[in-house]
């Protein structure tokens, strides 16, 4: 056993030592991986069908989880497609879904730095996810492409990937058969040896054996969710179906309780039946890992538009405060990578305890009268601005949100929550603000607080100990292998 970061000794130290107590969330820290490089599945590094490199290091903050002591998880999802090359599989590719193991750790910074704190990533595993038993690929001929089936599968290893036609013809989207995943919500689980997954094609939630990435669970979730017909592209999908998900907007979020007996998802925007892309009230679903049993939350979007003309914002992520208290991640789609400026992309708290069951509801009026309150936790334009941050330079993708570990500023322990970007896998960004071009890394913003900045805050509790750090809490000081 050694200590889990030096920060671990200067919280069993600094807590005695005197100082202001930390007010208000700001940001303590900032890091980034580059984009440029691959990932550690050296198997898979040859040119995809697009040409880009199958293992290209990118979209780590789809999904980010914490592992307990400075390790984390940050989750790609359905791989390089911002690439154009083949309309008709709306660009996706054969990329191997996969989860990276991040050591994330924080320091403090040297007398007069501009951040109190220092995060160096490094990447430390890459795990790709698969499945024991067949499952169904597209043949190609319907998008001029060939068979989808990866090259590496064998036999008790068939591998999802991103690819679109990767979809059983004549079954619903949320048939767990499909080889098709588009990862964008990641958890650990109590024992610190599964890893939960959410995705945008089904929607699904999967659980994955940690270790090898075989799939162990595929959860029930209600078929209201999920389309009756698919299709390679998003369009002829929705064109297809009168409810479910939007295309590319299932399952955005996963939240995981405190002590890991619930898993709580939240979709991206409005399915079919509550109004759409137009509508103002999104879903979120609570699923009871011990009994399957769900139930169903309103949440109301941010209208970033105006009243005659509304454009409602999109969620990216859910994270559990406690039991029944939430951060949703709230954005528009403005800023780096998207040759804009950010607006909006605020963190906001809401509490599900006296909520109402929209399990049997739908329209959107109706679930707009259910909706949940909601009080603004951080606005992250705001923040990174007053630290320099122009919001030509925010990412426009802020996507991957989780708690971290506790550290010690002015001899008070600080609270940490990180934030991470999806770079669409694009290591360098080309546009109107940026002609010359600009690297695009993945990004990853740490922020502090303290008990009177989140009231009720309790991290997860990992219950296990053993094998490559599994299962320490936030504030434990030893960790094996790390």
């Amino acid at each position: 056993m050694i200590r889990c970061t030096r920060v671990a000794l200067f919280a069993a130290l600094g807590l005695a030592m005197a100082g202001p107590a930390f007010a208000g969330v700001d940001l303590i820290a900032t890091g980034q991986l580059d984009g440029h490089g691959g990932d550690l599945a050296y198997r898979t590094s040859g040119p995809l069908e697009n040409n880009v490199p199958g293992n290209v290091l990118g979209g780590l903050g789809s999904g980010l989880a914490y592992a307990g002591c400075n390790t984390f998880l940050a989750l790609p999802d359905r791989g390089p497609n911002a690439v154009a090359y083949d309309a008709l599989a709306d660009d996706t590719t054969s990329y191997i879904d996969r989860f990276q193991t991040l050591r994330m750790t924080l320091a403090p910074s040297a007398p007069g730095a501009a951040l109190p704190f220092t995060l160096s990533p490094r990447l430390r595993d890459t795990t790709l996810l698969a499945d024991l038993f067949p499952l169904y690929y597209g043949d190609g001929t319907a998008v001029n492409l060939p068979n989808g089936r990866p090259a590496l599968n064998r036999p008790f290893r068939n591998y999802f990937t991103g690819r679109s036609d990767n979809a059983a013809p004549g079954l619903p989207s949320s048939s767990p058969f499909n080889a098709r995943l588009d990862p964008e919500g990641i958890r650990v689980s109590a024992d610190g040896e599964s890893v939960y997954v959410s995705d945008e094609y089904g929607p699904y939630i999967y659980r994955f054996d940690r270790r090898s990435g075989v799939r162990t669970m595929a959860y029930r979730l209600p078929a209201m969710l999920g389309v009756a017909h698919t299709a390679p592209t998003g369009d002829a999908e929705i064109d297809g179906n009168t409810s479910g998900r939007l295309a590319n907007k299932g399952m955005e979020g996963l939240a995981i309780s405190p002590d890991g007996r619930t898993l709580t998802g939240i979709m991206q925007s409005p399915l079919l039946q509550d109004g759409g892309k137009n509508a103002a009230t999104t879903r979120i679903v609570q699923l009871d890992l011990a009994t399957g049993r769900t139930r169903q939350y309103a949440y109301p979007l941010t209208n970033v538009g105006s009243a005659s003309k509304p454009k409602y914002t999109t969620v990216s992520e859910i994270v559990a405060i406690n039991d029944h208290e939430f951060l949703v991640d709230e954005r528009d789609g403005k800023g780096l990578g998207d040759g804009s400026s950010a607006k909006f992309k605020h963190l906001m708290r809401i509490d599900l305890s006296h909520a109402q069951d929209v399990s049997e509801l739908s329209g959107a009026d109706a679930l707009a009268a259910a909706a949940v309150s909601k009080q603004d936790f951080l606005d992250l334009v705001a923040v990174l601005g007053a630290h320099g941050v122009a919001p030509e330079a925010i990412p426009a993708k802020i996507e991957g949100v989780a708690f971290g570990p506790d550290v010690v500023r002015d001899g008070h322990r600080v609270h940490t929550l990180f934030v991470a970007n999806d770079n669409d896998f694009l290591p360098t960004v080309t546009d109107d603000v940026y002609p010359q071009g600009v690297d695009n890394p993945n990004r990853f913003f740490v922020f502090g607080f303290d008990d009177a900045d989140l009231p009720g805050y309790q991290p997860q509790r990992f219950n296990r100990a053993h094998g490559r750090g599994h299962g320490f809490g936030h504030d434990d000081e030893r960790c094996r292998g790390e």
